[in-house]
């Protein structure tokens, strides 16, 4: 495996694959990797012929200063975790390699990209689509690879292929949740919770799990009311969002639809480590 800072130096790597008519998958990562994205990494590995990880923390998605300072930076262990994996390539370029002037496109895919994290993080996905679209162009990649933890970004990233004209090229690769044995969804913020924030963390999806035998009797706006009751009444966690929408636009719903999803955004402990999940209702 080579670890690679200059987008020259991988373009060229690339090129010499391409001529050999080898597929190319790309996982795109922030780093502090965990088995989560190591499920990614392999499936890449199984469904292509080289795959590069991208390991890069991108500042133009934090809108706040002091989450993108917390973030873990573990690159050394994220590089053995790779390697193990079975990738190819680790893109690990400075943010001035990534940025050499600063990026001032915008991106705006309402509803998907305006709701839920879109409408609290103001910036965060215009951010997540200038890195994306960066990614694909340096990389040119069959398929992309995205955890569904972060699944209003899935559908963003969809919008956003469409709109740069590579939705024909690149196949987006959704992968599922992977959790810890409690129930927690793995994720690099986990890192950052005390030994009591953790404990306390897997109530989350506890409390969603519990919410779709209850969906089953009554309606989507007492599930709601029932999911952010149970969380909130539990010491060091509070329900910052939770909607109930169409698995599609992304837009709240009032009744049992065909494809119905819950989306949750809970802050935890005293930091507070902001943790964000959902689970399927319909569909």
């Amino acid at each position: 495996m080579k670890v690679i800072e200059k987008i020259v130096e991988l373009q060229n790597e690339l090129f010499s694959c391409r001529k050999e008519n080898k597929t190319i998958g790309l996982v795109p990562t922030m780093g502090a990797l965990h088995d989560g994205h190591a499920s990614l990494v392999k499936q890449s590995v199984k469904e292509n012929d080289i795959t590069v990880v991208s390991v890069f923390l991108n500042p133009t998605q934090f809108n706040d200063k002091g989450d993108l300072e917390r973030y873990p930076r573990t690159l050394e262990a994220d590089c053995k975790l790779i390697e193990a994996c079975g990738a190819d390539y680790v893109f690990a370029p400075s943010v001035e390699e990534v940025y050499p002037q600063p990026d001032n496109r915008q991106y705006e895919f309402p509803p998907q990209s305006t709701v839920m994290e879109g409408a609290k993080r103001p910036g965060h996905f215009n951010g997540v689509c200038q890195v994306v679209s960066r990614l694909f162009y340096i990389v040119h990649p069959d398929k992309a690879y995205f955890g569904e933890k972060d699944w209003q970004q899935i559908a963003v990233i969809k919008r956003l292929v469409d709109f740069i004209g590579m939705k024909d090229e690149i196949t987006i690769v959704e992968c599922p949740i992977i959790r810890d044995a409690d129930g927690l969804a793995m994720s690099s913020r986990n890192m950052l919770l005390t030994t009591a924030e953790r404990a306390i963390a897997p109530k989350i999806y506890e409390a969603l799990s519990q919410s779709v035998a209850f969906s089953k009797t009554h309606t989507v706006a007492e599930t709601r009311e029932k999911v952010i009751a149970d969380i909130n009444a539990i010491d060091g966690l509070e329900v910052e969002y939770f909607e109930i929408v169409d698995g599609n636009t992304l837009l709240e719903v009032n009744t049992w639809e065909a494809y119905v999803v819950g989306c949750i955004t809970v802050y935890c402990g005293h930091t507070p480590i902001r943790l964000i999940d959902h689970i399927k209702y319909r569909g």
